[in-house]
C-alpha cells in the first residue's frame, strides 16, 4: 500500500542554494548566531535571577500571610513563563539555523513558495510565508 503524500512537502519548491550567495549566507547565518548568543545570555541571566529570588524566598519567608504567599508564588510562575519563552525563540534560532544549513531557509515549510526578505528581515527564525501564518493564526 502507498503512503500518502506528505502535504507539507507537496508541491513544495526545491530550496537551491544558487539562490542566495555565499556571502548572503553567511551574514544570515551571522545574525542568527548573534541573536542566539544574546538569546542565551539572556536566557542564563534569567535562570540565575530565577535561583537567586528562590533562595532569597527561602529565607525570608518567616511572617509571610496568604496573600505574600500568592504574591511570591505569581511572580516565580511569571519567572518562569518568561525563561520558557526564552527558551522557546532560541529553539526557533537553532531551527532557522539548521534550515540554513540544510538550504532550506527562507522557503516556506507548508506551501514551499519563498518568504519575503521584508519577513526575513523582522523575524529572521520565520518559518511560513505570511499567508500561511496567517491561516495558521486563525485556526
Amino acid at each position: 500500500m502507498a503512503k500518502p503524500a506528505d502535504t507539507r512537502t507537496a508541491g513544495r519548491k526545491p530550496a537551491v542554494k544558487a539562490d542566495r550567495s555565499a556571502a548572503e549566507t553567511e551574514k544570515i547565518r551571522a545574525a542568527l548566531a548573534a541573536r542566539y548568543d544574546e538569546l542565551r545570555a539572556e536566557y542564563d541571566q534569567t535562570l540565575s535571577d530565577i535561583t537567586e529570588l528562590q533562595r532569597d524566598r527561602l529565607t525570608d519567608s518567616a511572617g509571610d500571610d496568604q496573600a505574600d504567599t500568592g504574591t511570591k508564588t505569581f511572580e516565580r510562575e511569571q519567572e518562569i513563563s518568561l525563561a520558557n519563552s526564552i527558551k522557546e525563540r532560541i529553539t526557533q534560532v537553532e531551527r532557522a539555523l539548521e534550515r540554513l544549513d540544510e538550504g532550506s531557509y527562507g522557503w516556506c515549510e507548508r506551501c514551499g513558495n519563498p518568504i519575503p526578505v521584508e519577513r526575513l528581515a523582522a523575524f529572521p527564525s520565520a518559518t511560513l510565508c505570511v499567508t500561511c501564518k496567517q491561516l495558521e493564526e486563525r485556526r
